[in-house]
């Protein structure tokens, strides 16, 4: 009969402390503040790369619309800054373009890094860009 009792109450304690602990990991604001910080990094890196490349009509494949068919993406915080990759490619005939955007805290751009053969002249005359063989 004791052992009964002490059941109870064990499975009773668990169970307060697991619903406790879910309770503040479900109400925590911290990941759904980074998830929005970089989602405006993602958006961001979305608009300077129509920017740099000219180009309104880019099929995008980055951290907010991955696709594991062409390959993996990333968005991270980076020192003093942020790092954004994916792919590119301007219409269906075009190959993926890998890229790798690098943007300041303040979301300026900084750099881009991409295995683009059409960017080579672009990139002779601009430092920020490299392009990749």
């Amino acid at each position: 009969m004791n052992h009964r009792i002490g059941r109870v109450i064990f499975a009773f304690g668990v169970g307060l402390v697991v619903a406790f602990y879910s309770y503040q990991w479900i109400t925590d604001p911290e990941p759904r503040a980074e998830r929005a910080a970089e989602e405006q990094v993602v958006e961001r890196s979305r608009i300077e790369l129509r920017s740099l490349l000219a180009e309104d009509s880019l099929e995008l494949v980055d951290p907010l619309s991955p696709d594991r068919k062409v390959g993996k993406v990333y968005v991270y915080a980076e020192g003093p800054g942020w790092a954004v990759s994916g792919y590119y490619r301007r219409s269906e005939q075009d190959p993926w373009h890998p890229y790798l955007m690098t943007l300041t805290d303040d979301l300026e751009f900084v750099r881009l890094k991409a295995k683009d053969a059409l960017l080579l002249n672009q990139a002779a005359g601009d430092a920020r860009l490299e392009v990749v063989p």
